[in-house]
């Protein structure tokens, strides 16, 4: 991903947020801050962007955005059911806010597992609803370096949130 394309990115999503009146923020873990990072880049982003949270470790997971300590035993940090509480978390935390992205995943280059290679990013969406919040989850694989897995993230993210947030 270029500057010039996430620019684009982020330019349509601010203007759906700012349409719609919405907040959003974020919790990192693999991106480490790169997607707050990409979000911010765009002048005037205060309007529509209200926080991020680098996520690191489990026990920052579990203390800042509620991640259940079962769940990260049971399904590990990187997986959907994390992903969701991730994304989930941060509604939690930004009372104001009515979007959440959340990325979790191997960037590499070691930490594979069985089952969870290099360049597995797990994503969580989360969205207020009348009814509450409604999360949903998406897996990716990714190519190429560290470097590469996180822009491919942070792309996806982006992607995924225009998509999402365009439906409603």
């Amino acid at each position: 991903m270029n500057e010039n394309d996430s620019s684009a990115l982020v330019q349509t999503l601010a203007q759906q947020l700012l349409d719609r009146g919405w907040m959003m923020a974020c919790a990192e873990s693999c991106t480490g801050g790169l997607l707050s990072a990409t979000l911010t880049d765009l002048a005037g982003s205060s309007l529509w962007f209200d926080r991020g949270f680098v996520t690191y470790s489990n026990a920052a997971k579990m203390q800042h955005l509620w991640v259940h300590a079962d769940t990260l035993e049971r399904f590990g940090a990187v997986s959907e059911e994390t992903a969701m509480e991730m994304a989930a978390g941060v509604l939690n935390a930004a009372k104001g806010t009515q979007f959440a992205v959340s990325t979790t995943g191997i960037a590499g280059p070691g930490g594979a597992t069985p089952g969870k290679p290099v360049g597995m990013v797990c994503f969580g969406f989360a969205q207020r609803t009348p009814d509450g919040v409604a999360t949903r989850a998406a897996i990716r694989v990714f190519e190429g370096d560290r470097r590469q897995v996180r822009e491919s993230a942070v792309a996806y993210a982006l992607h995924t949130a225009i998509e999402l947030i365009g439906q409603h």
